[in-house]
């Protein structure tokens, strides 16, 4: 069994970056630039703000937040990514999730101009990924794809289960794998027989959001297992989806839970902001 270290990943995809990110700045004069809205004082959100920003400054993409208060309204939200939008000198926008009650986060995502889309939330985003089109893509089925070709596993043919079905992770890691030949299952609360259905992948990503929800002996032998969920326990620590040690028994490759997607989500946010702005410059 092989440990997927999200961290060193991420800092070889930052490196990366860094480099490309000198030739954008040598080529047009200023740095890529990602500007990230963050409604109110949920912690969890802040500290994925933070995470971004740092992941920015290691690489030379120029991080801008736009720190707004609870009571801040859909209209004034609204109005600011219109700015946004229409300014050249932004390359990227990113909405901090989850919103304030009260707010409509799918019309502040379809308001983003699809070029400038760094999560790839868009509907044009997520309707060119599921037409196989070049797009900017989600950051976490990013990652899981970036994680799943470290290990060197050729796709085609093999049998890949993804557990959970949002629009963030479970659809689109799922095309994501369609479009390099993998054969899909997608589960969810309603599928029958998980155990079953887990127990014939090649490839496992879990991403429910319920703890330890698959048992690490459902899992078929040298499987590959990426872990997307992170379910903080009443004792405050940090679980996967994934019941970790029992399934690392079985594995081939496993990611950690914290350590593997979640490092290399926010990796995925800074590539994606170089991707963006190079597609909008060079047109």
């Amino acid at each position: 069994m092989e440990i997927l270290d999200g961290k060193k990943l991420a800092k070889k995809i930052r490196q990366q970056v860094k480099g490309e990110a000198t030739q954008f700045v040598e080529r047009w004069g200023r740095p890529p630039s990602l500007h990230v809205i963050l409604v109110g004082d949920d912690p969890a959100s802040h500290i994925y703000v933070r995470n971004k920003e740092r992941a920015c400054k290691k690489t030379g993409v120029a991080s801008h937040q736009h720190l707004l208060p609870q009571e801040t309204g859909q209209a004034e939200l609204l109005q600011l990514i219109r700015k946004l939008n229409a300014d050249n000198d932004v390359d990227a926008i990113l909405v901090q999730m989850p919103l304030p009650k009260g707010i409509d986060s799918g019309l502040l995502l379809s308001a983003i101009a699809p070029t400038k889309d760094v999560d790839g939330f868009h509907p044009i985003n997520l309707g060119k990924l599921y037409a196989g089109r070049a797009a900017l893509r989600p950051c976490t089925p990013l990652a899981c794809m970036r994680l799943i070709e470290e290990t060197g596993v050729e796709l085609p043919g093999k049998n890949a289960v993804v557990v959970g079905r949002s629009t963030v992770v479970g659809k689109p890691v799922a095309a994501l794998l369609l479009e390099q030949h993998a054969t899909v299952t997608i589960c969810h609360s309603r599928t029958r027989n998980l155990a079953h259905v887990i127990a014939e992948a090649d490839v496992l990503v879990a991403a429910a959001g319920s703890p330890e929800l698959i048992k690490g002996e459902w899992l078929k032998r040298d499987a590959i297992a990426i872990d997307v969920g992170i379910n903080r326990l009443e004792d405050g620590t940090l679980t996967g989806d994934l019941e970790f040690e029992a399934a690392a028994a079985r594995a081939s490759w496993i990611t950690p839970v914290p350590g593997g997607v979640g490092p290399m989500t926010v990796a995925m946010v800074v590539a994606n902001t170089l991707t963006a702005a190079n597609a909008r410059l060079t047109g």
